[in-house]
């Protein structure tokens, strides 16, 4: 199903640098005091999908117009331990995030005493046991709920009820066990999609860290990464090989960051030696996550980024832009980014045999640039 943006709901503790990060990568003013609970409505907003090849597509077609991919960032309220039973301003402002595709934990690894930990001192492995515990009973909240709707459905004879009441009940007995189950688990049952539980969704860690460690490489060490390591078919993390997607950044530097120039900006990531910003690395981790990539159209009237998720065929890539004709899809005409930028013009790739036409059975491919014939 071809996506308009990406959404990825930020979580963390209070004071672990959600709101300082969220500040600096979509360069938004949110109130970040040293104080728990600071954000307390959700802060919601779009930023562009950082693509090289588009600015050169538009100035290669001239285009008046140049629309980039998006993403949207939704950062809540802090989480403490006990929010579910009240404990700081509860665990209501998840529901806000329920809508996301991914969620991203943003965790403290730096450490500052000016910077008040809500347990003393960071502690990264006991900072993620706390988030997802509570993530975890926020979903048997859902759970219960629908649970006691299916009842009166299924005693009323409501096609499906039953099926969905097993597999509620399986997806609570694994919830109670403290293992989260992830949303390949629930790919072939759609009937709970609906539901939003925030454990079946992708999780991107985000450490946040000082600049020296930064300058350092940091990364998490072996019992960090057994933290992190994706649940399988409900088994508990430890028991699998995988690790989940995660990001290095400092929320202090990308708060520098957002202030510089493009110019500036690259220099100074240079002289920290990394080649991409945290958002760039956010984005870049959320559209693998989430298995998605961009193909593009460009003309004189604009150039414009898609998402769609990897594997689309060349129809549903259509509807991404006008799903009122995408029965009337034909075939459409297709180059590659590189060939396109090495050939000069759409005239000359003709010339070269490398533009190609592809009908409904295409699988769109990242970097494509397609005009779609019907």
């Amino acid at each position: 199903m071809p996506h308009s943006k990406l959404t990825i709901g930020i979580v963390g503790l209070p004071n672990v640098g959600k709101s300082t990060l969220f500040n600096a990568i979509t360069r938004k003013k949110v109130d970040i005091s040293n104080y728990p609970f600071c954000t307390i409505e959700p802060n919601v907003s779009v930023v562009e999908v950082p693509d090289e090849r588009l600015a050169r597509l538009a100035a290669l077609s001239h285009s008046r117009k140049v629309i980039p991919a998006v993403v949207e960032f939704v950062d809540i309220a802090g989480l403490v331990k006990g929010a579910a039973e009240g404990q700081g301003l509860g665990n209501k402002f998840l529901s806000h995030i329920r809508d996301a595709d991914a969620i991203a934990e943003v965790v403290r690894v730096f450490e500052d005493p000016n910077i008040t930990h809500v347990a003393g001192a960071a502690n990264p492995a006991s900072d993620i046991e706390v988030l997802e515990y509570e993530l975890i009973l926020k979903d048997l909240e859902t759970i219960a709920r629908r649970t006691e709707s299916l009842s009166k459905e299924a005693k009323a004879g409501k096609k499906g009820a039953a099926e969905e009441q097993a597999l509620l009940r399986e997806t609570e007995r694994t919830l109670k066990t403290g293992a989260i189950k992830h949303s390949d688990i629930l790919e072939n049952v759609g009937m709970l999609s609906g539901l939003g539980l925030l454990t079946q969704k992708p999780f991107i860690y985000v450490f946040n860290v000082s600049e020296e460690q930064i300058q350092n490489r940091w990364q998490p060490d072996g019992a960090l990464k057994e933290k992190i390591a994706p649940s399988s078919d409900g088994a508990p993390r430890r028991m699998t090989g995988r690790i989940l997607p995660y990001s290095v950044v400092s929320a202090k530097i990308e708060s520098e960051l957002s202030e510089l120039n493009n110019a500036e900006r690259q220099e100074y990531l240079q002289s920290l030696g990394v080649t991409e910003s945290g958002l760039d690395m956010l984005i870049r981790i959320g559209y693998d996550a989430l298995g998605l990539m961009t193909f593009f159209t460009t003309g004189e009237d604009e150039t414009r980024a898609w998402t769609v998720p990897r594997g689309a065929y060349a129809p549903p890539a259509r509807r991404a832009n006008h799903s009122d004709i995408e029965q009337k899809f034909i075939r459409a005409e297709v180059i590659t980014c590189e060939n396109l930028f090495e050939t000069g013009s759409y005239a000359r790739a003709r010339e070269l045999g490398l533009l190609r036409t592809e009908g409904k059975e295409y699988v769109v491919q990242d970097g494509d640039v397609m005009e779609f014939k019907i």
